[in-house]
C-alpha cells in the first residue's frame, strides 16, 4: 500500500534531509485517526503539486508529529486542463460528483445554477454547500494520492459559465442528444478543456443556445443517459485516456 498523504500549509523552505511538523487537524488525523507512528512512511502535499516524501520522526501527543524528509517531488501543471462545469445536483449526490471527479483527475470544477436545477444555492446555504464541496475535494485528492488538489470554484451564472467556454481551447456541453461522440472529438494538445454537466432535467434551449454562441458544441458519451452526478467523472476518464494523461 502507497503512503498516506496529509495536507500541509506550506513546503516551501523543506529539504531532503531536514524535517517538517505535521500538526492541527491534519496532525490529529494522522497521529490519533491513522495512529501513525515512528518509522512509517507519509507524504506531505501543498495541494498545488508539491509533495514530500518522508517518515514519521516523532509523535507528541494527540495531534502533532515530525516527518523526516527523504525527497521532494513537483508535480507540473497538467496540459491539457480539464474543468468541469456541474450543474448542482439533488440531494448529496453533488458531494458525489466532486468525489469521483477528483479521484478520476479533474483539474477544476465549477457548480453551475442552471435553469432546471432543483437545487439552489442561496444565502447560508450557498456557503455551507460550497464549503462541502471544496472539503470533499480536499478529502478524495488525499485519498487518491494527488499532489495538486482540484480547485471547486465559486459559483456561476449560465452567462459567466458562457464566458468560460468562450476562453477554453476545447468546450463541449454533454447532451444526450449531441450529434458527434465525445470519443471522437479533436481536442488539443495543451491548454484548457471546458465540460458542461446539466441538471437532472437537462439543458434547456436557452442554455445550449448561450454555450453555442461561447463555441462549445453538445457531444454525447455513449448509447446510455448517465446522471448528473456520474457524467462528469465518465466524461473526465474518457478525456484523460484520450489526452495521453493516463498513458
Amino acid at each position: 500500500m502507497t503512503a498516506p498523504v496529509f495536507l500541509a500549509e506550506s513546503l516551501a523552505d523543506v529539504r531532503p534531509g531536514g524535517t517538517v511538523t505535521l500538526d492541527g487537524p491534519e496532525g490529529r488525523h494522522a497521529v490519533s485517526v491513522r495512529r501513525l507512528r515512528v518509522g512509517e512512511e507519509i507524504v506531505l502535499t501543498d495541494g498545488q503539486g508539491t509533495g514530500v516524501h518522508g517518515t514519521v520522526a516523532g509523535v507528541e501527543g494527540k495531534d502533532r508529529l515530525t516527518v523526516a524528509v527523504v525527497g521532494l517531488r513537483t508535480e507540473a501543471p497538467p496540459a491539457p486542463a480539464i474543468t468541469v462545469v456541474q450543474a448542482l445536483p439533488k440531494g448529496d449526490r453533488g458531494e458525489l460528483a466532486v468525489e469521483t471527479m477528483t479521484e478520476t483527475g479533474v483539474d477544476a470544477i465549477v457548480p453551475w445554477t442552471a435553469a432546471r436545477c432543483v437545487t439552489q444555492w442561496k444565502g447560508e446555504r450557498a456557503a455551507k454547500s460550497l464549503a462541502k464541496w471544496r472539503a470533499t475535494a480536499r478529502e478524495a485528492g488525499k485519498q487518491s494520492r494527488r499532489l495538486r488538489f482540484p480547485e471547486v470554484a465559486d459559483p456561476l451564472t449560465t452567462r459567466q459559465v458562457a464566458a468560460l467556454l468562450a476562453d477554453a481551447d476545447f468546450a463541449a456541453v454533454l447532451h444526450e442528444e449531441g450529434s458527434t461522440p465525445l470519443a471522437t472529438a479533436e481536442l488539443p494538445a495543451e491548454g484548457s478543456i471546458v465540460l458542461v454537466v446539466g441538471p437532472e432535467g437537462g439543458v434547456s434551449p436557452e442554455e445550449l443556445a448561450a454555450f453555442a454562441e461561447a463555441g462549445a458544441r453538445p457531444y454525447r458519451l455513449g448509447t446510455t443517459v448517465l446522471r448528473t452526478s456520474t457524467a462528469g467523472t465518465a466524461a473526465t476518464a474518457l478525456l484523460l485516456g484520450r489526452t495521453g494523461r493516463w498513458s
